[in-house]
């Protein structure tokens, strides 16, 4: 059986999807009341897995009449993928940074679950056991060079 956190995640997915402008904003207490949680489980959902890593953009506002707000950031074009993975890579990654940049990728089909897979094991700090910021370094030519391999088709 699927957890709260996961059932949450699933619910504002396919809002998105439905959304014409890809983007959906909710009263935090409104989705608490929904799914009998705490308004902090939202939260913590939002936060982690709604993140712009993860390909989403989140504006929240505070008090009485506040909203979130969690928008798709897409991804058009080859050239701006690149750009994007030129961005978020850099000369280090750290494995956060790198999961979330394939999160977001195989989210928007530009890559397979089963590339998703492999990506992951190769950028693992137990695939890549050398100390920081080596590890970064390493990391970062790796996700770099197994990208542009699979982004150009």
């Amino acid at each position: 059986m699927r957890n709260i956190s996961d059932l949450i995640e699933q619910y504002l997915k396919h809002m998105l999807q439905e959304s014409p402008d890809g983007a959906v904003e909710l009263q935090r207490n409104d989705l608490a009341d929904r799914f009998s949680c705490v308004p902090s489980q939202i939260n913590y959902v939002i936060s982690t897995r709604f993140t712009l890593e993860k390909g989403y953009f989140v504006e929240s506002k505070r008090g009485g009449g506040g909203y979130i707000r969690i928008q798709r950031v897409e991804l058009p074009t080859l050239t701006a993928i690149q750009g994007h993975i030129a961005q978020t890579i850099g000369d280090q990654v750290d494995q956060c940074a790198a999961e979330g940049l394939i999160y977001q990728l195989e989210e928007s089909q530009l890559i397979s679950k089963r590339e998703a897979k492999l990506l992951r094991a190769a950028i693992s700090r137990e695939s890549i056991a050398v100390k920081l910021p080596l590890r970064d370094e390493i990391r970062a030519r790796l996700l770099k060079a197994m990208l542009i391999t699979l982004l150009v088709k």
